[in-house]
């Protein structure tokens, strides 16, 4: 099969497409031809050495697949060969997701959103469930809370902004000047050009604050919520000052990973086809272009998502 291997750290030139052996399903494991793989910012973190999570090289990086259900190992009973499914399988093992086939734990997938395609749903695992995870789950965001997004037209942003609307929150978002009105779309109430105002100044009595921006941005962002709100950070988790310097204050600090869960994944869904919520994706391109994407990625211009397509 088809997929794309890295010998080495480095740039996104050493991301190459080449032919490898089709992995096959271990007990409670899928086979899913993939129609689609989602690109992260951890992608290329790995690909660099950055964030060595893969030991060394060769691997195939990647973690969010969209497809089919090519194949089955005994004691999956959840899915059926032909089955459309997507998630974020392995992490912080290696799902190797830029290739046609992967194998994936079955309760780590869920089925595909049925209104959109298979380059949609790919833009939606690791995203969404770490969007779902901080604000839901960690942040208790809906009906009644004010919700501040920072990067509210990044990957995790866009879904951020939307599963809180859809949670009935009311929604703040900041955002580049000429991201604003693609966020204010995705249903935010206001949205902050963080190029030329200071939200510190401009935001009072946030109940949950989701921070993936990081540094400077993170400590002032106590000074926006309100007593006992909660600054949810996917940036800065190992950060004990920040940690301690909320604690002081009497606000609830948590970092967030994203972590596999079909369950999530089925509520990533189920928002999608009442038509709540939609990934954007920014740009798609063929297995063999990962190269490009990551080149992308690491130009940080992108609005939403940018995915690669197997066929």
């Amino acid at each position: 099969m088809r997929a794309v291997v890295q010998r080495a750290f480095g740039g996104p030139g050493v991301l190459e497409p080449a032919r490898v052996p089709r992995p096959a399903p271990a007990l409670n494991e899928v086979l899913v031809r993939v129609h689609a793989a989602g690109v992260n910012p951890i992608d290329a973190l790995v690909r660099s050495g950055e964030l060595p999570l893969l030991g060394a090289p060769p691997f195939t990086v990647g973690w969010d697949v969209s497809g089919v259900v090519a194949g089955t190992a005994p004691g999956v009973t959840r899915f059926a060969v032909g089955d459309e499914v997507y998630g974020m399988p392995c992490i912080p093992r290696a799902a190797a997701a830029y290739a046609e086939y992967v194998v994936a734990p079955s309760r780590q997938l869920a089925r595909k959103p049925a209104s959109v395609d298979h380059r949609t749903a790919a833009g939606l695992p690791l995203a969404g469930l770490t969007a779902w995870q901080a604000l839901v789950e960690t942040g208790w965001a809906g009906r009644g809370t004010r919700v501040l997004v920072h990067g509210g037209g990044g990957g995790v942003g866009h879904l951020a902004v939307q599963i809180a609307k859809a949670r009935g929150a009311e929604v703040i978002a900041t955002a580049s000047a000429g991201k604003a009105a693609f966020v204010h779309a995705l249903g935010a109430d206001r949205v902050i050009d963080y190029q030329a105002v200071d939200f510190a100044a401009e935001v009072r009595d946030v109940d949950v604050v989701l921070d993936g921006v990081g540094g400077d941005t993170a400590v002032r962002s106590l000074d926006v919520l309100r007593p006992g709100g909660a600054l949810v950070t996917i940036v800065e988790m190992r950060n004990p000052e920040l940690a301690r310097l909320a604690e002081a204050r009497g606000l609830r600090f948590h970092g967030v990973t994203a972590e596999p869960d079909h369950v999530g994944l089925a509520a990533l869904a189920d928002l999608v086809d009442a038509g709540l919520l939609r990934p954007h994706i920014d740009r798609s391109l063929p297995l063999d272009e990962a190269a490009q994407a990551h080149r992308l990625l690491d130009a940080g211009a992108l609005t939403g998502k940018v995915v690669l397509e197997t066929a």
